[in-house]
């Protein structure tokens, strides 16, 4: 028997190797039994490979899940829980929801770069606690910040009052931190070149290693499975009436 004929050998790798099965996978599994065979070895291989603990791969696809460039709850259910069983803490998860939050700023920054190259605004004198909170907090982005600051202050201040007080007291490690914004800026649903060209230097001066960096820009990639979770439910609801799935593919 060809490997692809065996459909129920199949079926029992994937859930072997991905922890379950959808009303999805079933559909794929009629239609197009090759993409279940290889996507289990692809999805998982990041996470299998790589130097990071099953924590720290958790919390990442909590973020990758939850930010607003993606928004997929059912996966996020999954590995929140599957965060707390490999060791998160409350305050770990919370702590990636923060940073979920301040990963919208990066547009910002670029946008009023774009505006004050069109109508620069006279630069302002630097105010020196401003300046201090800014090489300290957020050093790779702080050329943006600076000319942001020169343009409105006032938000700039609120913003890193945001930053240093909105995250939990106790929760990741800077390094931590590093990494899931790199995952957020890297994810496809995102794509932020721009930021990620300041963000990896840095991270990699503050001592990341290179591999936890790789591993965390591969763990995004196949969440586009999402889509083909979606096409494939569609498909087989319009061919002859499978219930969308409950909970989805991780």
């Amino acid at each position: 028997m060809h490997p692809l004929d065996d459909r129920d050998a199949i079926k029992s790798r994937f859930i072997a190797a991905r922890g379950y099965w959808r009303p999805w996978t079933e559909a794929l599994l009629r239609a197009n039994p090759a993409f279940l065979s290889h996507y289990a070895d692809y999805a998982g291989y990041p996470a299998r490979t790589g130097p990071l603990t099953p924590r720290m791969v958790e919390l990442v696809y909590v973020a990758l899940d939850a930010s607003a460039t993606h928004l997929y709850e059912p996966g996020l259910a999954t590995h929140l829980r599957m965060a707390r069983e490999a060791g998160a803490s409350e305050a770990d998860v919370f702590d990636v929801l923060h940073l979920v939050t301040v990963q919208g700023l990066s547009a910002v920054l670029q946008a009023a770069d774009m505006l004050h190259q069109a109508a620069p605004v006279a630069a302002l004198p630097p105010d020196e606690a401003l300046c201090a909170r800014i090489h300290a907090r957020w050093p790779e982005q702080a050329p943006s910040l600076l000319r942001l600051a020169a343009q409105d202050p006032g938000y700039v201040a609120v913003m890193l009052d945001f930053v240093e007080g909105g995250a939990p007291a106790a929760g990741l490690t800077p390094a931590e931190r590093l990494l899931v914004r790199i995952a957020l800026h890297a994810c496809f649903t995102q794509a932020d070149r721009q930021t990620l060209q300041t963000l990896i230097p840095h991270a990699l001066a503050e001592g990341v290693a290179r591999d936890e960096i790789l591993q965390v820009i591969q763990l995004g990639a196949h969440l586009a499975v999402h889509g083909a979770s979606l096409g494939a439910t569609a498909y087989a609801k319009m061919a002859g009436g499978v219930a969308p799935p409950a909970e989805g593919p991780v």
